[in-house]
């Protein structure tokens, strides 16, 4: 399996644009909930659900994510709990298993965890996470492991070296990593190809992936301008941050709208400015 492409794609964003700090004059804990309960929405997949929304006193204790053809794939405990969540972890282990895709014992995490994107994750951002998760409530909630009828690869590339978040002040290349390593939501919205892996031939942000849930299917609409053009900035963002399309008519899962709709306005601008260069298709 080739999961490279994603990997090189995300890395030379980061690469091209050079050194600069992402969590500013923020703490680690404070950028890392900004992330978590924002644009990187891990909740959106850790988190066990209710009729009502996530289940209270639960967060990111795990659940089952997705029972398809190729995986039944469970997201799991990522509390502190030191029997079933990550609390015996390290820190270097924690981040090696967002951006690498390995887990302490070696073994190799699949989809859907969007581990190609997570691979241009920033050095202070991946810290920042991993601050955020040490003071979530630990929560004992033993979560099944997921099995894979596909096979994973040996591994998603060669171990992450420093990488760097770009500036806030170049707007398109902040964008194309808030829409990209961390928020990864061409990972959704682009094909996928038989292994899983994002069809880049076809076109990242090109839309097409479909999703089974209680709400019934939904489609990962089309990023690329063909769509995006009919409407202004205000109404993408709108529909980001609130799962409604100008006509009021509501969007339906999985997209993280309750997590979105924390997103400061700065990274909205600089996400929507960056859709708009994707080439369309």
């Amino acid at each position: 399996m080739d999961f490279a492409g994603p990997a090189r794609w995300a890395l030379m964003v980061i690469t091209c644009v050079g050194l600069t700090s992402a969590a500013g004059a923020q703490s680690l804990v404070d950028r890392g909930r900004s992330l978590m309960q924002g644009v990187v929405a891990c909740g959106n997949c850790h988190t066990p659900l209710t009729p009502n929304g996530p289940a209270p006193g639960m967060e990111l204790a795990g659940r089952l994510m997705a029972d398809e053809p190729p995986f039944t794939a469970y997201a799991p405990n990522i509390t502190p709990d030191p029997e079933t969540g990550i609390g015996r972890w390290t820190d270097e282990q924690i981040i090696a298993a967002i951006r690498e895709g390995k887990r302490p014992d070696g073994s190799i995490i699949g989809p859907p965890m969007p581990i190609p994107f997570y691979r241009g994750m920033s050095d202070d951002d991946a810290k920042a996470i991993v601050a955020y998760l040490r003071q979530v409530p630990a929560v004992r909630n033993q979560v099944a492991r997921s099995v894979y009828r596909i096979p994973l690869p040996a591994n998603y590339g060669p171990p992450v070296g420093a990488v760097a978040a770009p500036p806030r002040t170049d707007r398109l290349a902040y964008g194309a990593y808030l829409a990209g390593p961390l928020g990864h939501c061409l990972e959704c919205h682009s094909a996928r190809l038989p292994n899983g892996a994002p069809d880049i031939a076809s076109g990242l942000g090109a839309g097409g992936m479909t999703f089974n849930g209680p709400w019934g299917i939904s489609h990962a609409a089309n990023l690329t301008p063909t769509n995006l053009a009919r409407y202004r900035d205000d109404q993408v963002k709108a529909m980001i941050t609130t799962g409604k399309r100008p006509d009021g008519s509501s969007m339906l899962p999985p997209m993280a709208y309750g997590f979105y709709r924390n997103i400061p306005a700065d990274d909205l601008d600089a996400i929507v400015a960056f859709l708009r260069t994707l080439p369309a298709k």
